[in-house]
């Protein structure tokens, strides 16, 4: 059988036990935590985006990605408050549904961490292109400035070169060991919150705001069609990259006063303060400049990223165009003439976004880690670095693939492939939340999710919801990718697996402790 092999929920804990972590967050740390952590790459990236996919309706698009996530948020708070170790989804199902899904699992965050941080890079690199070099009257070529994929090979472009750069300098930075600390973090989240602020107050305020820019409020309709990608929901599904990051505040539930009371604060005020602000940047944005899709023959709104919509881009009368904008806040600013504003909107776009790389670069080598120490993928891979105690094999690997992703791809399939494995990933967490409560409804929880039976499902539907109003080809990513995981599973993973081997590896950190208990094999 391949789902027999289920880690013991008690050697799992026993690392939790063993932290002795301090309750001392209440509801207002927590709020503010996942504001931080959530408010970023999507509202300053992939606002032009969702606009082609959903025009006005994007404002609607960022409500229903909002509730999946907060439904999503309250599963993951439960189980994280009960499992408080690395691994995050991966750990979990290990714990509930067995090795064969947490593989999956990790596989899938693998593959939605790097790409995740190669369409940050692209983002950055937008930011930087229009901002700093266009600042200094420097017009990078075509070729040097966009991907093949992301031009479809007929406008000139070979390589994203400062998405490359950015991608593999943050990946020298993890591997020497410098991260961020938290007065760093607090100054960057200052810097984006001041930035996003001053562009809601311009734009909300500005004479050129009318209400004529709505109109059509839905060119796509609510369903654009299946797989493709368009529409409210569609946008939804790209957008939802928008709002990752809030499981911070679920992995914080350990460290919490009254998780029961304040968790749930935390989650839901946090999400619905950064659904409201998304929804005020898209009103804002979309009232001053329109934000239309550009549309083709049969009136639907052309694929972003796609040749033809450069094509479409390259023409006069879509200079100003929303739309086609690289760098959408800052570009908004500058057609209503706050070019010194939108200019410092870029530059907090520049100085912010690095760090939300190297997060992500940093989570998905910790997944990798954690595979490797239970014997699922080679341990060479989770092999520390002499001098710098870092895990420098899987990440300069993790950083070459980003690099090479920000490189030849546009930042809306890349946020869509990602989106892939996340919404999938989530949904495998409400599973686990369910088949604990069925396994084990006597452990203890510091946080419960309220109407469990109502949330979870929830969680499930709307996972699979944004998941097939994603792009075919961002659907048919993540099965693809699955496929190999799959094969690498049978043919390697599941014969070296520490547990088939009757050993259960608890793993903390990189730099942790490991506890090995003999158990029966499976």
């Amino acid at each position: 059988m391949i789902f027999n092999r289920v880690k013991p929920l008690d050697a799992i804990l026993e690392t939790a036990q063993q932290k002795s972590l301090e309750r001392s967050l209440g509801w207002l740390q927590l709020t503010l935590l996942g504001i931080g952590c959530v408010i970023g790459t999507g509202i300053f990236v992939l606002t032009s985006v969702g606009a082609q996919k959903a025009g006005p309706g994007l404002m609607i698009a960022f409500g229903l990605a909002g509730l999946v996530c907060i439904v999503a948020a309250l599963c993951y708070a439960e189980i994280a408050a009960m499992i408080p170790v690395a691994g995050s989804a991966y750990t979990y199902s290990y714990a509930t549904v067995g090795e064969f899904l947490a593989w999956t699992v990790g596989w899938a965050l693998i593959m939605e961490y790097a790409i995740a941080a190669s369409a940050v890079a692209v983002g950055w690199s937008g930011y930087f292109s229009g901002t700093i070099l266009g600042g200094l009257g420097i017009s990078l070529p075509a070729w040097l400035s966009a991907g093949p994929l992301a031009l479809g090979g007929a406008e000139g472009g070979l390589i994203n070169l400062p998405a490359l750069t950015i991608a593999l300098l943050v990946t020298w930075l993890l591997v020497i060991g410098t991260s961020e600390s938290a007065k760093v973090n607090a100054v960057l989240v200052a810097i984006k919150v001041t930035a996003l602020t001053a562009f809601v107050a311009i734009t909300l305020t500005s004479s050129e705001f009318t209400a004529g820019h709505f109109n059509p409020f839905l060119p796509a309709g609510i369903f654009g069609g299946w797989g493709s990608g368009v529409g409210a929901v569609g946008a939804a599904a790209t957008m939802f990259f928008a709002y990752v990051g809030f499981d911070a505040v679920s992995t914080a539930a350990e460290e919490t006063k009254d998780p029961q009371r304040n968790v749930p604060i935390g989650l839901i005020g946090s999400l619905l303060f950064c659904t409201v602000f998304y929804i005020l940047v898209a009103a804002g944005a979309i009232g001053t400049i329109g934000g239309q899709p550009i549309l083709d023959a049969m009136g639907l709104p052309l694929e972003a990223g796609s040749q033809e919509l450069a094509r479409q881009c390259a023409l006069p009368q879509y200079a100003e165009a929303l739309v086609c904008s690289n760098e959408p806040l800052a570009h908004v600013l500058k057609v209503l003439g706050f070019s010194w504003i939108g200019s410092a909107v870029g530059l907090a776009a520049i100085i912010a976004l690095p760090s939300v790389i190297l997060v992500l670069i940093f989570g998905q080598t910790r997944i990798f880690f954690v595979m490797s120490r239970d014997g699922l993928l080679p341990e060479r891979l989770s092999k520390v670095h002499p001098k710098y105690r870092t895990p420098h094999i899987v990440t300069i690997m993790t950083g070459i693939a980003v690099a090479i992703g920000a490189a030849f791809f546009p930042v809306g399939q890349l946020a869509d492939i990602s989106n892939a494995g996340t919404l999938y990933a989530f949904m495998m967490v409400a599973i686990a939340v369910l088949v604990l409560r069925r396994s084990d409804p006597n452990r203890q929880r510091h946080f419960k999710v309220p109407f469990v039976w109502i949330v979870a499902p929830l969680t499930i539907v709307g996972c699979v919801l944004l998941f097939f109003n994603l792009p075919t080809a961002a659907m048919l990513f993540l099965p693809g990718w699955g496929l190999i995981g799959v094969v690498i599973y049978f043919v390697y993973s599941r014969h070296r697996s520490h547990l088939g081997q009757g050993i259960v590896t608890v793993v903390d950190d990189i730099e942790g402790r490991e506890d090995a208990l003999p158990i029966d094999k499976t």
